[in-house]
């Protein structure tokens, strides 16, 4: 069956999507959430809500998908722990390493693969269920044709709606290194959203150059059905109940074999930025960037003139006292508005700002269609028999469930009828349960406290049989593995391409076009954390030129095992914890540590395999995607390209071929220089002579924020 799933950013959120039809909701606790921004859930809430969603036949999945320090450990476990003990029917991980340690302290959970952790391919797929986990989320840039194969592995889940991150996810460093909160640990201040320019002809204006439209697949589902997707996602736990109800009914709609124009439109109104694109799983459309807007674009629903000196819009839409407007001319926002009163064939705005005739009106506050995506409320129907008979005791039951009361004595005057009973016991108070009462009574007499006291009980025991509470699972030492101190040191240098390279114990080799790989000799290979079939079909062939490979995904696991090659744990597995880097170093010969952690984590962490981030280049983004748009024709093809934002710092954006076409990596404004380590050093080269001469201690006296 088919799994609507949508998120959960607070509780009036969840009980909204649940009361429009999802069948699974996904939420955070007030830790280890990756939108800490979001209200988020105590363990109390998190019970009360999964009690409600198991009755509706519903599930809720708790994500703890931040990166975890060493420190944290056991707060990390205990919380998984609780949550489970609360309901919850899976917890969401990023560090695969995390899940086979809980996994094997508690083989009851159910473990989902958060999609911070960019399986993208069969091999982390193969890797996921290794580790225990019985569902991958698929990272956003999965190409559609390469989804059915990862089904037949693993359980899949995939996008559907809502924001895109411009980065693949868990890969982003951006916001952690040019502003200090990483994203990876739930803080993000989304400078992606920001405005930059870039050093090529058309691009030099200032912009939202790395701004992505939100996603909508819309009819295309179809497609990933196809290849084997079990659940739908929608994205958007920092955004509206309107919204998260409106996506559902949305895809309700598709489903039942409708195309949903009016929903659709609902969802549009709530939120769109960019007016929506399929992502980059279907191949790179022009819808993909969002330049000139890069906030909530909503819906056109006509174009200004003016009317006795008054702004007008004609319009067939019934606007009302409430809604909002944003004035777009040329595509770009030049003001707002709000609904001022209704006219013949439209309705007049009020704005502070100078707008003109022609202007583009599109509604991004439209009361009327939030109240259509809430109004629902959903329920369980249910037969329930009550019996109050003289002499016998209160009775009532539903199913296999049956409760009794006291004693009933017989009436002296106004006895209690049938029809009275069966109103009673109609109210559910805050359950979703929808009865269909038949009621028998030969003239009793029953207190209305008395009454009210029977059906509360009634209803509180019923919901615990309907939906019973798993048995908790009690609290167990989980072992932490003890990190050797590492002896010796040898240095790693990730080059671009090219010859000769410099000397070092480790050269990595990071080729222009994964097409042409002729590398230097001794070198180990670089493999991008997007990393598809077609670009596997293009590299396998040419590895037995290499020493290794080094590898950016957690997928390199089964890769390397498959193709029977050494492993270099690239710093895209992000280790932040001695469970992980211990992990890693079973599959891997050589570990590179997160460079969002300090020094002294770094030292904590210094097994003999161990590398560190000290020096070069910092790359902060992987970006699947063109920001030109694929623009081929008028493109010149350099290298790299300058990215400058509005306070004037530059980054370097350096662009190599997969087997779809042009991707880019961006780096940081600042180049590292670390001060030495317990761990082995590493220097990035990629950008070579366009190393940026600023430096940054980095993380290094710091961690993560």
């Amino acid at each position: 069956m088919t799994e609507i799933l949508a998120p959960a950013g607070d509780e009036k959120s969840a009980y909204a999507v649940l009361n429009a039809g999802a069948d699974a909701v996904y939420l955070g606790l007030t830790r280890f959430s990756a939108r800490s921004g979001a209200e988020n859930f105590s363990v109390s809430a998190l019970e009360t809500l999964t009690q409600y969603a198991h009755l509706l036949g519903a599930k809720v999945y708790v994500a703890l998908n931040t990166l975890v320090r060493t420190e944290e450990l056991s707060a990390f476990f205990a919380a998984a722990r609780e949550a489970w003990n609360a309901g919850a029917d899976a917890i969401l991980l990023q560090d695969i390493f995390l899940g086979r340690a809980l996994k094997e302290a508690y083989p009851e959970m159910t473990l989902h693969l958060s999609t911070q952790a960019g399986c993208c391919n069969v091999h982390g797929a193969e890797a996921a269920k290794a580790y225990g986990f019985s569902r991958a989320v698929l990272a956003r840039e999965t190409p559609v044709e390469d989804i059915a194969a990862i089904s037949a592995v693993i359980e899949t889940e995939a996008f559907v709606q809502g924001a895109l991150c411009t980065c693949f996810s868990g890969q982003c460093y951006l916001s952690s290194f040019a502003g200090g909160n990483s994203g990876n640990r739930g803080r993000c201040k989304q400078p992606c959203r920001k405005r930059y320019t870039i050093d090529r002809a058309g691009y030099d204006t200032p912009a939202y150059a790395l701004s992505l439209s939100d996603l909508s697949v819309g009819e295309s589902v179809s497609a990933l059905l196809a290849a084997g997707v079990t659940s739908l996602k929608i994205e958007g736990r920092m955004r509206s109940p309107a919204y998260g109800a409106a996506a559902v009914k949305y895809y309700r709609a598709l489903l039942a074999g409708r195309r949903g124009e009016a929903e659709r439109s609902d969802l549009a109104r709530a939120f769109n930025r960019g007016d929506f694109t399929r992502g980059i799983g279907f191949g790179q459309e022009p819808s993909l960037l969002s330049r000139e807007v890069q906030g909530h674009i909503g819906e056109k629903v006509g174009e200004l003139s003016r009317m006795g000196g008054r702004l007008f819009c004609a319009s067939g839409f019934a606007a009302r006292k409430g809604d909002a407007f944003k004035i777009l001319c040329g595509g770009k926002e030049v003001g707002g508005a709000v609904f001022a009163e209704g006219g013949k064939g439209g309705f007049f705005l009020s704005s502070s700002e100078r707008l003109a005739a022609g202007d583009e009106v599109r509604v991004t506050t439209d009361t009327a269609a939030a109240e259509r995506a809430l109004a629902s409320v959903a329920g369980r129907k249910i037969e329930v028999t009550v019996s109050m008979l003289r002499g016998k005791k209160m009775r009532a039951a539903c199913g296999g469930f049956i409760l009794e009361g006291d004693v009933c004595e017989g009436a002296k005057n106004a006895p209690l009828s049938a029809e009275a009973i069966a109103e009673n016991f109609g109210k559910v108070d805050h359950l979703p349960l929808v009865p269909a009462v038949q009621a028998e009574t030969d003239g009793v007499f029953v207190p209305k406290s008395a009454l009210n006291a029977f059906r509360r009980a009634f209803y509180e025991g019923l919901s615990a049989f309907l939906a019973p509470r798993r048995e908790p699972l009690a609290e167990k030492e989980i072992p932490m593995p003890a990190i050797a101190a590492q002896k010796g040191r040898m240095r790693a240098v990730i080059i671009a391409e090219g010859a000769p390279v410099p000397e070092a114990d480790i050269v990595v080799w990071k080729p222009k076009d994964m097409a042409r790989l002729a590398p230097p000799e001794g070198v180990w290979l670089y493999l991008p954390p997007l990393f598809t079939a077609a670009d596997e079909a293009l590299t396998a062939p040419a590895l037995p030129l290499f020493e290794g490979v080094y590898c950016e995904g957690t997928y390199g696991i089964a890769f390397a095992e498959k193709y029977g090659v050494k492993l270099f744990a690239g710093t895209g597995w992000n280790i932040t914890n001695p469970v992980s880097a211990a992990g890693a170093a079973e599959r891997a010969a050589y570990v590179a540590l997160s460079k969002e952690i300090a020094s002294r984590e770094q030292d904590a962490l210094a097994l003999p395999a161990a590398f560190r981030l000290a020096g070069g280049a910092i790359k902060v983004m992987d970006l699947c995607y063109c920001p030109f748009s694929r623009a081929c024709a008028s493109c010149d093809k350099r290298d790299i390209y300058t990215l400058t934002d509005e306070a004037g710092r530059k980054f370097a954006m350096r662009r190599y071929r997969g087997a779809e076409g042009c991707r880019f990596e961006l780096y940081n404004c600042a180049s590292l220089s670390e001060e030495d380590g317990a761990p082995s050093a590493m220097l990035d080269l990629s950008l070579g002579e366009k190393t940026p001469a600023d430096t940054t201690k980095g993380h290094s006296v710091r961690s993560m924020i």
